[in-house]
């Protein structure tokens, strides 16, 4: 219905079985350029990351599709609630949004790697529709991008009303350990090591710590890649590296870390990572000192450009937004 154009690639709007879905299709820096992680080999600190030609697709191409129609989580960084509550996609809206993203771009006939992303608008964790499909994905990209590598990830915050959720993350993992043999990716927000903090952060609807700390020890060892706990490091928030390693083994997760991606929801909540796009003095401090305590360690940097194209977390043109940098709507030839 729409297809936005931002530097990065797109930004599509598609009629879904139950209103509109937002999803995008994206090209990425190369991780050389926003990428820290000294297990990997990247040990060069991020001063800011510059406005750029992005990678070939054919190197790597991320698909990011909604899993509901809005959000019903309410976290104080994100303007997906501002879409309506969180109503499940069905298996065909995720279907379609993948295909609609993968149609953008013809001209490419296989990648070395497809990201796809359920983490676009909705809680992924309530919809089980989400295993079917990513059960089913490579089968479905294949007269897109043929037999290339495939890799889906979900990011979760871990809803407290959810009542299959560990059961949910437990179907995944299968997922993940045997039908992917490990290439897929699983995410838990935590914002913050102090539940206080996280009950503002997360609208009070997130697990405590420890609840999800004993969700973690339930899970199987990752095969591949670990869990990965994602800190977007706002202002002021706690992250305290011993008590992490105590909750969450470090044989078994390693850390993301991120900026506070700037919505409209942070803006009128003063929710902010200073300094996080242009130096890399915000992540220092606490990067030392969960490796210090055994975590592999990952520090991810969007630029300014991104953000401003409204295509990292926490964004949705369907709340009212659009993009602050140079766009161009283009026009649709599918109905």
């Amino acid at each position: 219905m729409r297809n936005i154009k931002v530097p990065t690639g797109n930004i599509l709007v598609v009629e879904g079985q139950k209103g509109n879905l937002e999803c995008l299709s994206l090209g990425d820096y190369g991780r050389g350029k926003n990428v820290k992680a000294s297990f990997l080999g990247l040990d060069s600190d991020i001063q800011g990351v510059p406005s750029g030609d992005i990678m070939p697709l054919s190197e790597k191409w991320v698909v990011t599709i909604s899993t509901q129609y809005g959000c019903s989580m309410g976290c104080v960084f994100c303007d997906v609630p501002k879409v309506g509550p969180g109503r499940n996609a069905t298996l065909n809206d995720l279907t379609a949004q993948v295909v609609a993203a993968l149609k953008v771009h013809p001209e490419i006939g296989s990648t070395k790697r497809l990201n796809v992303h359920y983490a676009r608008m909705g809680e992924p964790t309530f919809n089980d529709n989400i295993l079917a499909h990513a059960r089913g994905l490579r089968k479905e990209v294949r007269p897109f991008v043929g037999r290339s590598h495939v890799h889906p990830v979900i990011s979760t915050m871990l809803p407290k009303r959810n009542k299959n959720l560990y059961r949910f993350l437990q179907d995944w993992c299968e997922i993940k350990n045997y039908e992917y043999r490990g290439a897929a990716g699983l995410q838990f927000s935590i914002n913050s090591t102090n539940d206080e903090q996280r009950r503002f952060l997360f609208n009070d609807s997130s697990l405590c710590l420890s609840a999800i700390s004993e969700i973690g020890v339930g899970l199987p060892d990752p095969k591949g890649r670990k869990y990965a706990l994602n800190v977007a490091l706002a202002d002021g928030n706690e992250i305290d590296a011993v008590k992490m390693a105590c909750l969450f083994s470090p044989d078994k997760f390693m850390v993301k870390i991120t900026p506070i991606h700037v919505t409209g929801a942070t803006e009128a909540n003063n929710v902010k990572t200073t300094g996080g796009y242009t130096e890399f003095a915000p992540y220092h401090g606490v990067e030392a000192l969960l490796i210090a305590e055994g975590f592999d360690v990952l520090v991810f940097v969007p630029s300014f450009e991104e953000d401003q194209g409204r295509i990292t977390c926490g964004n949705a043109i369907l709340s009212g937004s659009m993009p602050l940098c140079p766009f161009v709507e283009l026009a649709t030839t599918e109905q």
